[in-house]
């Protein structure tokens, strides 16, 4: 018989979601900005901010970023409904805004 966690494991995202995993993984002039935003915000605005930036700083470390940026521009990049995503994420447990 083996013991099993209770929470399994899950692997490390690349960029933490909290504002110093978000700030480390933005260049300079982005992360002035993000901190701008941040301490700009209004308390219940601040998770927003977050949210908006760790997608921010996820795509800006996508070690395939270059190719996202690209099929974007040539219009190839698959596209879902806003009710598709929003039933995913209602799916997966994840906040819905």
């Amino acid at each position: 018989m083996t013991a099993q966690p209770i929470h399994p494991h899950e692997p490390e995202q690349r960029v933490p979601r909290n504002a110093d995993g978000i700030a480390a993984a933005l260049d300079g002039p982005r992360r002035m900005e993000f901190y701008r935003e941040l301490l700009a915000a209004a308390p219940e605005e601040a998770g927003g901010v977050l949210r908006h930036w760790w997608c921010e700083a996820m795509l800006d470390t996508d070690p395939n970023g270059d190719l996202l940026v690209a099929a974007a521009i040539d219009g190839t990049l698959p596209i879902t409904s806003v009710a598709d995503a929003v039933r995913r994420r209602r799916e997966a447990g994840l906040p819905v805004e």
